[in-house]
């Protein structure tokens, strides 16, 4: 019985591409949800949390499928057809040609692409949800009782599957999601990052069904969970039944079911329950460390630079605080038990969600002020050769301006800005405004001998350009019309003084090449751009033909300052929060509680972090904050006090011993046993 089955490794192979499967979609679905379908931030977060809080929901679902009617083989073959079929359908709700009828790139029926989206998300989660309890206990099923050995080997094997799957997912996707691809326009390239999970998912299911007639199939034996579920309602209710004073009272209220239920189950559920009493306050853990997909996600793309740090300090940290960290306390003779460090991982997720605030404070420093209600903004850019000076009627403000230079945008109420005078030394104008509210505008003038030329331009840009674009248009200032391009972007013709629309142009490490070719003509001029950062948006001025292609570049909104890396301390911080938290959490249920009711403790684990998806949704629909490192300090706070609370909780914790407290059951259960029978003898030697 020592062979190691080989049914195990198609088990594994299988739950490495599940994991590569849903963490690869779940790393880009918040930028899905944000810029493909265009909801707003808020919907987007509750979006993805809702979607987080059913896939550890229906792993309740799945145990009592598996346990009570289908058995685990056909609980995971059905439900990962259901999950492949999810994948499937998200990737194709996120072709964009499916309804952009006019080739702009953008979805023209958008509620078919919701549609189909939330569709794919509700089978994705019964199906990684549902399989989630039943693919490593169905593991273990294929170990015969004395190879413990080989079981322990086995679920190491798995552990290292799933952060393989969930490791490598995380640094591909997202890759897979900047690379731009479609048919008419190029865009980010959603279909590709839904899609390779999507493969990997029906790989997934193909290796798991080449394997079946290897594997061991043990058929259903019951849900202790519903066996627990029904011992608790039934004792709650007889001790409804009970109330009077006129029943004498138990030692503890589960006794009252032991008119029905044997002492052992009674005695295990009173384990358990004293273990999920402790988990009352767990799920704001949660509630915080799911966030890294959402608001996390959403603060990066507001951020400058490009790279993943989380999954790297995953694999970094876990043996740096086992090896390391532990036995260094250890040594130092401080008594650091399960709860303590569960209580330490509590604060640093706290720490963690500071760190983030004070990030994000840095962040909208560097916001551009945008124009309120009533107001409007305008800027005045000078392309002649001679000065000039301007003035914002009825003298409001005045400026001088020479060749080349900007007010840079300047704030009004509408209602009392009326007009701009210009002046030169040559030539004078006045121009009449009617600015509409909560707009930017550019006023460009040049000087002509005898009069002055003006273009009033509505720049069209109220926010920051999304996802870490920019956006870039031109100015000719050339003296006669030009086509301009710049690397395989078309800005179109454009006479003297016009200017472009603005074309999103995405993060580069090197310049691109700027090319305005002379209309009617052979010549052309070229130059290379500016390396452009994140989030910035520019007016470029075609300055001069010489040689090369001169140009002058007027800031419509500045790029993003701060780095990336400066995410790395909160990321830091939460990954030492979930190393002391999750992995002692689990290790510490499990030390609590009997050998056969740890599905029951899995559950309840899972329980957890789906309501603290759910108090996520809760704060993000309620919050009235206008700030995000308002909300980050609200959620830092909130994790602080509940573990202040835990470590309360902590503090009056008895630890047990579950096996000392089986084999004394069973030491009574044999005595009682011992003792019918004497008293059934003493009863026929009474009747001979």
């Amino acid at each position: 019985c020592s062979a190691f089955p080989v049914s195990i490794f198609f088990i594994i192979i299988n739950e490495f591409c599940e994991r590569f499967s849903y963490y690869g979609m779940k790393a880009v679905l918040t930028l899905y949800l944000t810029y493909f379908l265009r909801w707003d931030e808020n919907v987007a977060t509750i979006v993805y949390h809702s979607f987080a809080a059913l896939c550890y929901l229906t792993p309740l679902l799945g145990a009592i499928i598996a346990d009570s009617w289908l058995g685990k083989f056909k609980t995971i073959l059905y439900l990962s057809i259901v999950y492949t079929a999810g994948q499937a359908i998200l990737s194709v709700g996120s072709v964009s040609e499916l309804t952009d009828h006019n080739r702009d790139g953008l979805p023209d029926n958008s509620a078919l692409h919701i549609a189909l989206s939330m569709v794919g998300l509700v089978l994705i989660a019964i199906g990684t949800g549902g399989i989630k309890p039943c693919v490593s206990a169905f593991g273990g099923d294929q170990f015969e009782d004395d190879q413990e050995e080989q079981r322990s080997t086995f679920f190491s094997l798995f552990y290292v599957a799933i952060n393989s799957g969930s490791f490598l997912s995380t640094l591909i996707t997202p890759n897979l999601r900047a690379s731009e691809c479609g048919i008419h326009t190029k865009q980010r390239c959603y279909p590709l990052a839904f899609g390779v999970p999507a493969i990997l998912m029906a790989v997934a299911l193909v290796v798991f069904i080449i394997g079946s007639k290897m594997y061991k199939k043990v058929k259903p034996q019951g849900n202790v969970l519903l066996q627990v579920c029904k011992c608790v309602g039934f004792a709650i209710k007889n001790r409804f039944r009970h109330r009077s004073k006129e029943f004498p009272k138990r030692e503890h209220w589960l006794d009252w079911a032991s008119e029905k239920y044997d002492k052992r189950l009674i005695a295990q559920t009173k384990m358990v329950l004293k273990v999920l009493f402790l988990y009352i306050p767990l799920p704001m853990f949660w509630a915080l460390f799911d966030q890294q997909g959402s608001r996390w996600t959403l603060q990066a793309t507001a951020m400058n630079g490009d790279f993943i740090v989380n999954p790297v300090l995953i694999i970094i940290m876990v043996p740096v605080v086992d090896y390391v960290v532990y036995p260094l306390v250890k040594k130092c003779k401080i008594n650091f038990t399960p709860l303590k460090k569960m209580t330490v991982g509590m604060f640093f997720a706290s720490m963690a969600f500071v760190a983030a605030a004070l990030v994000q404070v840095q962040i909208d420093k560097t916001y551009p002020v945008f124009p309120a209600a009533g107001q409007a903004q305008i800027r005045v850019i000078n392309l002649g050769l001679i000065q000039g000076e301007v003035r914002f009627q009825p003298q409001l403000h005045t400026v001088e301006l020479f060749r080349n230079e900007e007010t840079g945008y300047m704030t009004f109420e509408t209602s009392k800005l009326k007009s701009i005078d210009i002046i030169s030394p040559m030539a004078e104008t006045s121009l009449p405004l009617n600015l509409t509210a909560k707009e930017r505008y550019t006023l460009i003038f040049e000087w002509k001998v005898s009069y002055i030329e003006t273009h009033l331009i509505l720049d069209n840009v109220t926010s920051k350009p999304k996802e870490g674009n920019n956006l870039v248009r031109f100015i000719n200032n050339l003296g006669y019309t030009v086509n301009v391009t710049m690397d395989d972007m078309d800005f179109g013709v454009l006479p003297h003084l016009s200017v472009s629309n603005y074309s999103i142009v995405p993060a580069t490490k090197v310049p691109y090449i700027i090319q305005a070719s002379q209309t009617g003509s052979v010549s052309y001029c070229t130059g290379l751009s500016k390396k452009f950062g994140f989030g910035s948006a520019y007016t470029i001025s075609l300055d001069k033909c010489n040689s090369t292609l001169d140009t002058v570049y007027f800031e419509d909104v500045a790029p993003n300052t701060v780095h990336m890396a400066w995410q790395i301390p909160q990321y830091f911080l939460l990954t030492c929060g979930e190393v002391m938290f999750s992995v002692t959490g689990v290790e510490f249920s499990y030390s609590q509680a009997p050998s056969n009711m740890k599905s029951v403790l899995q559950a309840g684990w899972l329980l957890t972090v789906a309501i603290g998806n759910i108090i996520v949704l809760i704060v993000a629909g309620a919050s009235q904050l206008s700030k995000q490192w308002a909300e980050y300090v609200l959620f830092a706070s909130l994790l602080l006090v509940v573990c202040v609370i835990f470590a309360i909780m902590a503090y009056f914790y008895t630890y047990i011993d579950p096996n000392e407290i089986e084999a004394q059951l069973s030491k009574e259960e044999k005595e009682e046993d011992k003792k019918d029978q004497d008293d059934d003898e003493k009863e026929d030697d009474s009747r001979m």
